[in-house]
């Protein structure tokens, strides 16, 4: 518990510092008290600063890379939440940079060895000095078997920093929407859990190797797109090695103006691909920036940096899919009903008001000239109305929606007049044809027969499952069975706790210094 409170009166003075808590207090207005406390938890006067010219966003960047790897993840990730943080800080943000000083290459070398064992070890010729350093990793070029291959080494003791970081921004999530009601439906605390899942992932690096793997398996025979191989031999939950790649990054204008790469087809296939991983597969890269992607001589894209990767069930794959080309064909009412059917806007709100709010983001987008369209801006402003119709939040999407807008940058960079619907359309219509049109249903009413004439067998044992269920309800003694829900639960039951403790605690202190001070 002290370490928690410590690390979260860092992060207090660190804010205090940058002068961003009045950002937040003027965002969502707490009370005198929650006021008292956040200054009396960061160390901060009661008077005001006089802020320096930067932006606040600018500010908060500086205040999180102070604070070190957990919480430079924690403003990525929050660059992808305009909901929580507001449209312009959540733009700021995501041009936090993810770079520290290397570590020593003795550290490096002992990991690896750690990791696989110095035989194989032996094994690794020419490694070469770190020629990228992030907030949770270092990557090094070597040869294995007289090929060349990336080799990418977590840094030493970051497991147990994230975790006893994170462990304290949950409890500082609890303690927030306690006070604050209207930040409970931002979910914080599902966020802080969600980032926490990101980063256990990130972690161990085989998941990154997997998703690296899954990913290829899925766009093998997508035209232009080359997910390089893993080395299985020389991966382990520390050390990731993958086949190191032939080309250039994206941004190398020039280089690929020298080798006469066509850049407008460039950028249709970085979006066309991009669509088809989300929208087809459910799996998607969700760091398509240019330092992740590069192009070889034929013009096939190459990503790096498989730790972020979203995934969209079949339902949201349909969602998103139909709200997109809905809007493509300015069908607002169409996109309207598929927000109502999957659940996304509470039965109790006006349809037609829901619709007339699409329309006044459609309109204005379609108006412009071609370069100013964007499919990913579109998603944000949709999204901008989220608290207006009491929509639940989906961090799935929003990490999409963050997605396409840096697919769309890129694919800018290449073709600035690329047409980004145009681009689009045949992707989606070709994937909602296969998904929903009439073969599609004949298909799924086949296999829903199927799976009926399957479990026909088992209908006794169901029919006294379901009667002993029916006895149980009756009684008001159901189980809450699912695994997942009951773990979410029981920390949700300890974090309780632990904020009384702190509320207690603080409540001490704020008494104390209203004695002292009068």
């Amino acid at each position: 518990m002290i370490k928690k409170l410590l690390i979260l009166i860092k992060i207090g003075r660190a804010l205090a510092k940058s002068s961003t808590l009045d950002y937040f207090e003027q965002l969502y207005k707490p009370n005198i008290f929650i006021r008292s406390c956040i200054k009396i938890f960061g160390f901060s006067s009661f008077r005001k600063k006089s802020l320096d010219s930067k932006s606040v966003g600018l500010r908060l960047v500086k205040a999180l890379e102070e604070l070190g790897p957990t919480f430079i993840k924690l403003g990525q990730f929050l660059g992808t939440r305009p909901d929580i943080v507001g449209k312009d800080l959540a733009i700021e943000l995501q041009s936090l940079q993810d770079d520290l000083p290397p570590f020593a290459m003795s550290i490096a070398k002992q990991s690896i060895i750690d990791e696989i064992g110095q035989e194989k070890f032996n094994e690794i010729k020419n490694l070469s000095e770190p020629i990228a350093a992030a907030s949770i990793a270092q990557v090094h070029f070597a040869d294995i078997d007289e090929k060349q291959f990336a080799i990418k080494i977590l840094r030493p003791g970051i497991e147990k920093r994230f975790n006893d970081e994170l462990e304290a921004l949950m409890l500082f999530a609890s303690i927030v929407e306690s006070l604050l009601p209207k930040t409970r439906r931002l979910k914080l605390i599902e966020v802080v859990h969600l980032l926490k899942e990101i980063t256990t992932i990130e972690m161990d690096l085989r998941f990154e190797g997997s998703a690296a793997s899954e990913l290829k398996k899925n766009t093998d025979q997508d035209p232009k797109f080359k997910v390089p191989n893993i080395n299985w031999d020389f991966t382990s939950k520390r050390i990731l090695t993958s086949e190191k790649v032939d080309g250039i990054k994206i941004k190398d204008l020039n280089r690929i103006n020298e080798l006469k790469i066509d850049k407008k087809e460039l950028a249709k296939n970085i979006i066309q691909n991009f669509l088809r991983q989300a929208v087809g597969d459910g799996f998607f890269h969700g760091d398509m920036h240019q330092g992740n992607l590069f192009v070889d001589k034929e013009g096939n894209i190459i990503p790096v940096d498989f730790g972020i990767m979203g995934r969209l069930d079949k339902d949201n794959r349909k969602y998103l899919a139909e709200i997109l080309y809905g809007f493509i064909q300015r069908d607002y009412e169409k996109v309207a009903e598929v927000h109502f059917i999957a659940g996304l806007v509470p039965a109790d709100q006006s349809k037609d008001s829901f619709s007339q709010a699409l329309r006044s983001i459609g309109e204005p987008i379609f108006g412009q000239s071609i370069k100013n369209i964007s499919a990913g801006k579109l998603l944000a402003q949709l999204f901008e109305i989220t608290e207006q119709f009491n929509m639940a939040t989906q961090p799935q999407l929003l990490l999409l929606q963050k997605t396409m807008v840096v697919v769309e940058g890129v694919a800018r960079t290449l073709d600035e007049d690329a047409n980004i619907w145009e681009i689009s359309k045949p992707v989606l219509e070709g994937w909602l044809k296969k998904e929903v049109g009439p073969e599609a249903k004949i298909n799924q009413a086949i296999e829903t027969t199927s799976k009926v004439m399957d479990r026909l067998p088992e209908l006794p044992k169901m029919m006294d499952k379901a009667s002993k269920a029916l006895e149980l309800l009756a009684a008001g003694s159901v189980a809450y069975n699912q695994e997942i829900a009951k773990q979410f639960e029981l920390e949700k039951l300890k974090l309780k706790n632990q904020q009384n403790k702190i509320i207690i605690f603080f409540l001490i202190i704020v008494i104390s210094l209203l004695i002292i001070f009068n």
